[in-house]
């Protein structure tokens, strides 16, 4: 493995702005040298009970060491804030619906929806689901940032960038912003919607022909009074307003911050605008896939190891930002020894490992929403049928504040299901969701906290109990050789619908509680001395509780990929490990390329399909043939798409999974009616997308490499780089070529602009962990001025990895820098 270079030196400014002391207590102050040498006094701190040494690596992570629980969860909110101070501002105002505050009218319906969807209930019964000390660890926790925000308010000067430049500052935390669910992956309403008007347009038995629904076929039919007309209306504009990322304008930016007269000038009324949009938030090409989000996960028994120790690798994949969804840190107190990585403004680790085990999760598809349906009283629109008779919603009435104008008062309503999305007083309908996430502990990844301190299988199980969003497969591996998985996420119980469609909320279609979350799927130990999932359906065939299990899944490539290599029968090391997340072999490729054999092609695409010839079905970088196949790939879906979907559906089925297409190719009879039409199809997708090729990059073939700005690449944009053009080239990361895409185990999603993918990457042999190996691109800190803040993303563009270290000695032996928090 190639080595790392140790991260740049800690700047002296952005040090001593880190390092205030609330309460004027002299801060000694040392060159990182001496920083590796002796251990620095750090700032003086109300909260804290007792000292807490914090020694920061070479890669970014705070080694937190505190005497007691409270001080090790405050050290962690206090670093955590230190490092991600603008993330945590922006999280706290989508959780308080407050984003219209900083940036007008526009924001508006985001935080209307922010407050439809707010946790309601008691907030000490959500708190002890994730921890039976869960009170206390998330008040510490929001003590911790609060203590960090008191020090950056004294000396708004050295505010980190964005708040200078938005003319804003940070707002204090309370415990009931840890808990929001703004950010989770939370259901299926979006697909829910869709279905229904699909089914609505074309029918159900069409409809079933183009998804692919397995290993059972669900129930689809719309029930009376449910049709094209009560389904048109943009039901769901609340409920998407809160969960899309914000965006800046140039009108929200501070006239006074230098930079922003040019920023407003180039941009305001210029046709040639930059994008504004980050790299994440960028659709991705062809048509987008809503099942592609994913993540790969596995454990390895010693068995099939070349150590003889358990392995747990895993690799989530999710929106590639800056900064990075993912944060990590080490936690060291009485009763804490853990390591990974989790959501920075969430207490605890959601992915790593103990002295005893280690655990990684991915999605396990787990429908937790549905859409309902009433009729409404014509001369009370507040009214709405119930079984027998009509019940009155209830009301909750808000103030939100609006920059540049008086504050909007709004009327939240609510149904005995939930929150009401939108009412269509000319049809007399509402509309409103059920949210399962909306139950006490619902919170995304808190629940972690119990896995932390897990010392076995059985307590590790005991504590995915409790882990009700998101969906996940949980997967373990311990000290003592074992390797498990249980299925995780709260899942309710529909026994006369499928949750794939809009519903009556008449009382008909009523949820019959919810199944035990260990009774979801799960497995010890198996035979095989593996376990692995990639989203794809991993339950069990003689598995049989689908009134609670939902029946869309992610095409299976990836996970069949990851089987094919762990089940080979010469033991995998750990750089095999590494490779097996970055690997970029293409299993679509390997099943669809030798179809062109046997065709006659001229000119070009003949050239093309000689690339082809001998290829390895690797989607490299430097690799002509990748480029080329995906093209081809792309244009097999996209035409798919047309030819197949029914106009009156396209609008709602917006894409098809691949695998459903190659189902179609294997059998042509089912689409294209014989052999000959399959081929004439994809000789005509193959034409297509060299002509593309040729056009986007020109006639010398040897210059189509797929790995590069015109083709696979990953940039970064920083959500204001697009406002502050003299900041640009120090916000903004990239371009560096990428390779494979959403189909391959090192996912890297279908658009060009890599939007999604395994920024964080963890492989543990387990026991041995000082050679547990990782990755967080692209870096710990959110500060542009940060030596951390993309110190990793070159490294992690060419799937290199790092150390995690774990033993005191080896976190002390490359120490970056080290200090003390003091208590006041």
């Amino acid at each position: 493995m190639e080595k790392l270079p140790n991260s740049p030196r800690l700047a002296y400014r952005r040090l001593l702005k880190a390092l205030q002391p609330v309460v004027g207590a002299v801060l000694l102050m040392a060159t990182l040298t001496a920083c590796r040498q002796e251990r620095e006094a750090g700032p003086t701190i109300p909260g804290i009970q007792e000292n807490v040494e914090v020694i920061r690596d070479p890669y970014g992570i705070n080694h937190i060491y505190a005497k007691n629980e409270h001080d090790l969860f405050f050290a962690q909110g206090y670093l955590a804030a230190r490092d991600r101070l603008f993330q945590f501002e922006i999280w706290r105002r989508q959780a308080t619906g407050t984003v219209a505050e900083i940036l007008g009218e526009r924001e508006l319906q985001r935080d209307i929806g922010t407050r439809l969807f707010a946790y309601r209930g008691d907030l000490e019964e959500d708190f002890g689901v994730y921890h039976p000390r869960g009170s206390a660890i998330i008040r510490a926790y929001t003590d911790g940032v609060n203590a960090y925000i008191e020090e950056a308010l004294a000396h708004p000067e050295s505010l980190p960038l964005e708040f200078r430049a938005l003319g804003i500052l940070p707002g204090k935390w309370t415990p009931d912003v840890v808990i929001s669910r703004h950010q989770g992956l939370l259901g299926n309403s979006d697909e829910e919607l869709a279905i229904g008007r699909a089914v609505a347009a074309i029918g159900e038995e069409a409809v079933k022909s183009l998804l692919w629904f397995h290993p059972k076929e669900p129930d689809l039919e719309l029930a009376d009074g449910i049709d094209a007309e009560s389904l048109s209306e943009d039901i769901l504009k609340l409920y998407n307003a809160y969960r899309k990322p914000v965006r800046f304008e140039p009108e929200d930016m501070d006239p006074g911050f230098p930079g922003s007269s040019v920023a407003l000038e180039n941009l305001m009324g210029n046709p040639d605008t930059p994008d504004l949009l980050t790299a994440a938030d960028k659709p991705a090409l062809p048509v987008s896939d809503s099942l592609s989000i994913g993540s790969n996960n596995w454990v390895v028994a010693g068995e099939r190891t070349a150590s003889g120790h358990p392995v747990m690798a895993n690799d989530p994949h999710r929106r590639i930002s800056v900064p990075s969804l993912r944060y990590m840190v080490h936690l060291v107190a009485p009763g804490w020894d853990v390591i990974g990585g989790g959501e920075p403004e969430i207490p605890g680790v959601s992915i790593g490992h103990n002295p005893h085990g280690a655990w990684g999760l991915t999605v396990f598809r787990t429908d937790g929403e549905d859409i309902y349906v009433y009729d409404t009283d014509p001369e009370d629109p507040d009214r709405y049928r119930y079984r027998e008779g009509w019940e009155e919603m209830e009301t909750i009435r808000e103030s939100i504040p609006v920059k540049g104008r008086e504050a909007e008062d709004v009327t939240l309503k609510y149904t005995r299901h939930g929150p009401v999305l939108f009412q269509d007083t000319l049809r007399n309908k509402a509309y409103a969701m059920r949210c399962a996430w909306l139950e006490p502990g619902g919170a995304p990844y808190l629940a972690s906290l119990r896995m932390d301190q897990a010392r076995s299988w059985e307590e590790f199980r005991e504590a995915c109990n409790y882990s009700h969003i998101p969906g996940e497969n949980m997967v373990w591996a311990d000290t003592a050789g074992n390797i498990g998985w249980q299925a995780v996420g709260i899942a309710p119980i529909r026994p006369n619908f499928s949750g794939l469609v809009p519903v009556p909320g008449d009382g008909s279609h009523e949820w019959d509680g919810y199944l035990p979350i260990v009774e979801k799927p799960h497995a010890l130990n198996p035979d095989k001395d593996f376990i692995a999932t990639a989203n794809q359906n991993v339950s069990p065939p003689e598995y049989d509780r689908w009134d609670a299990v939902g029946y869309s899944w992610s095409d299976p490539f990836r996970g069949d990929r990851i089987e094919e290599v762990l089940g080979r029968e010469k033991p995998l090391d750990l750089k095999e490990m590494q490779a097996l997340q970055t690997d970029y072999l293409s299993l679509p490729a390997r099943e669809l390329t030798p179809y062109l054999q046997g065709m006659e092609f001229s000119g070009r695409a003949a050239e093309a399909r000689e690339q082809l010839s001998g290829w390895d079905y690797r989607l490299e970088p430097e690799s002509v043939a990748a480029a080329i196949y995906v093209a081809w790939e792309n244009r097999i879906r996209e035409a798919a798409h047309e030819q197949f979907v029914p106009e009156a559906a396209k609008p709602h089925i917006g894409s098809l999974q691949l695998e459903r297409i190659l189902q179609w190719v294997r059998e042509p009879g089912q689409r294209f009616g014989n052999p000959s039409a399959r081929s004439a199809f994809l000789k005509e997708a193959f034409e297509s997308a060299v002509e593309g090729l040729e056009q986007r990059l020109g006639a010398d073939m040897s210059q189509w490499q797929y790995g590069q700005p015109k083709l696979k690449h990953i940039t970064i944009r920083h959500p204001l780089s697009g406002l502050l053009p003299d900041r640009r080239e120090s916000l903004d990361l990239g371009p560096l070529p990428r390779g494979g895409n959403g189909y391959t185990p090192g996912s890297t999603g279908n658009n060009m602009n890599q939007s999604s993918g395994a920024t964080f990457r963890l492989v543990v042999p387990v026991g041995d962990w000082d050679r547990a190996r990782a990755m967080n691109s692209p870096g710990q800190s959110g500060d542009p001025d940060s030596p951390y803040y993309g110190n990793l993303f070159e490294a992690w563009a060419r799937d290199q990895y790092f150390p995690l270290y774990y033993s005191r000695d080896s976190i002390l032996k490359h120490a970056d820098a080290r200090m003390v928090l003091q208590p006041e």
